[in-house]
C-alpha cells in the first residue's frame, strides 16, 4: 500500500515538473487572427522562425536579390553573398535580404565594404 502511494506521488510530482508553454497556449497552436490580419495587411505572412520557433510577421521585400553596396540601397540590409571573403574592411558588393526574416548567419556590406558577421537564434 505504502508503494502505491510512493509511486503515486512520483508520478504526480513528475507531471507537476512538465514543461508548460508560455502565456499557456500550445506552441503549434494557430497564430491569433488578429496578428495575421494586421500582417496580411502589411503584405507579410505569420511564419514561425527563430531557434524557439515564435510566430512572427515576414514581408517579403520588393528589392530581394538586387545587387547594393550598403544597407540604404535596400528595404532591409545589404548581405554578403554565400562564399563571399568575410575578412572585414575588404570591398565588397551584395544583395538586398529577401524578407524581413532576420534570423540566421549573415554578413553585411556597409559602404562597399564587409562588415563584420552575426548569427541571430
Amino acid at each position: 500500500m505504502i508503494r502505491i502511494g510512493f509511486l503515486a506521488a512520483a508520478a504526480l510530482l513528475a507531471a507537476a515538473c512538465a514543461p508548460q508553454p508560455a502565456g499557456g497556449v500550445a506552441p503549434d497552436a494557430p497564430v491569433q487572427s488578429a496578428d495575421a490580419g494586421a500582417c496580411a495587411t502589411r503584405g507579410g505572412t505569420m511564419q514561425q522562425v527563430g531557434r524557439m520557433q515564435s510566430w512572427q510577421c515576414v514581408i517579403a521585400y520588393a528589392d530581394a536579390g538586387k545587387r547594393c553596396t550598403d544597407g540604404d540601397q535596400c528595404q532591409g540590409d545589404c548581405w554578403a553573398e554565400d562564399g563571399v571573403s568575410s575578412k572585414p574592411g575588404e570591398a565588397a558588393a551584395g544583395v538586398c535580404q529577401p524578407t524581413s526574416n532576420r534570423f540566421g548567419c549573415h554578413t553585411t556590406i556597409k559602404n562597399g565594404k564587409i562588415d563584420v558577421g552575426l548569427c541571430i537564434d
